[in-house]
């Protein structure tokens, strides 16, 4: 196993080109090397979006930031956008390159980059063609220490670098003036920490979204059940589910869905007494800010993508799923399947009060 001395790399370039949840996982990677290499400078390429919440966190030094719009866009806009990237990343002299994208853009990139060790998979993903190369010196397992969660794909490098595992879950701390707009929003809309459930209906395909209106049933009865207040959280493109579950409630709930950038939402979910919602993104940022979480999952296996560090439960149908999705589902794609639409309304109240239950007897002993 490779040995590398402590003072060995001054910058790391981080190929993280996926998204909010992927960024929350590799953090604990970026953690690792910071404690490994002291003083080392390391960067992410990010999507722009992601490029403030990585630098504000202290999980990276800078972000240099690319536009996913671009990227799929016409074979011209995606040259330039390329080259720009290319261009900008050089400029750094990396020591080193760490690709946890793995894909065919991410493997061109740290070959153009050119730093003297360059992480990579192998195998990779995806069989690499003919005309593909793996440019990586440094070779690293799909999933690291023995693992299957995805946490240990993007701790894989350490592994293969033979650096100690010392930050094994990512926890991510809110900014304390965010903390402070987090709590006067709350304020605003007489709502007390630790006394609400944050419930967040989005995903990225309408397929992974469990359906507006068995949320609706779900905060009812939680509502009814425990006197916890409800907060809607999502994205700007994700009102069609949140007006829905307005809709079909009864129990007064708070819309903050599409209004908090990435650093606030964070600061909200570490306020929840719980979290509740579709595997996305936002739960793993609610794992990480130590929110308990109840994940509602489809045919993403919770084996891969649960939440980590905090008390939670995954929700999954029995599986292989029956398809209910007929013509939108592509079943072999868990970002494309329908499966979770199977979950009903009882089992997910029964979760959420089970990890209520059993949280307040840890809260309480802490006390």
């Amino acid at each position: 196993m490779l040995q590398i001395s402590p003072t060995a790399f001054r910058s790391i370039l981080i190929l993280q080109t996926k998204f909010i949840g992927d960024i929350v996982l590799a953090s604990a990677l970026a953690k690792n090397l910071q404690l490994q290499y002291p003083g080392v400078r390391i960067v992410f390429l990010c999507e722009a979006h992601f490029a403030g919440f990585l630098t504000a966190h202290g999980i990276a030094s800078e972000a240099v930031p690319f536009s996913r719009a671009r990227m799929r866009g016409s074979p011209l806009e995606r040259g330039r956008e390329l080259f720009r990237m290319v261009r900008t990343l050089r400029q750094h002299r990396f020591d080193m390159t760490i690709d946890i994208t793995d894909s065919k853009t991410s493997r061109i990139i740290s070959g153009l980059v050119n730093a003297p060790v360059r992480v990579g998979y192998f195998p990779t993903e995806r069989p690499l063609r003919w005309h593909e190369r793996q440019p990586a010196n440094v070779r690293m397992k799909p999933f690291g220490f023995g693992k299957k969660h995805f946490l240990y794909r993007y701790l894989s490098p350490l592994e293969a670098l033979g650096v100690d595992l010392r930050v094994r879950v990512p926890a991510i701390r809110p900014l304390p003036f965010e903390t402070t707009r987090a709590l006067a929003l709350l304020a605003r809309h007489n709502i007390r920490p630790n006394a609400f459930v944050a419930v967040h209906a989005g995903a990225s395909f309408v397929g992974r979204r469990w359906q507006p209106e068995r949320f609706a049933e779900a905060i009812d009865r939680i509502a009814g059940e425990t006197g916890l207040r409800v907060v809607l959280v999502g994205g700007p493109d994700e009102h069609e589910a949140t007006d829905r579950i307005l809709a079909a409630t009864r129990t007064p709930v708070v819309n903050l869905a599409g209004t908090l950038r990435l650093e606030t939402l964070l600061a909200l979910l570490k306020e929840a007494r719980l979290f509740l919602g579709n595997e996305s993104g936002p739960m793993h940022m609610a794992a990480a800010a130590g929110t308990p979480v109840v994940g509602l999952f489809g045919l993403t296996s919770p084996i891969r993508w649960a939440p980590v560090g905090v008390p939670s439960v995954s929700l999954r149908p029995s599986m292989p799923c029956g398809c209910v999705g007929g013509d939108l589902c592509r079943r072999t794609d868990p970002s494309k399947a329908c499966c979770v639409w199977r979950l009903e309304v009882d089992p997910v109240v029964d979760a959420v009060l089970e990890l209520l239950a059993r949280t307040e007897m840890v809260l309480g002993a802490a006390v």
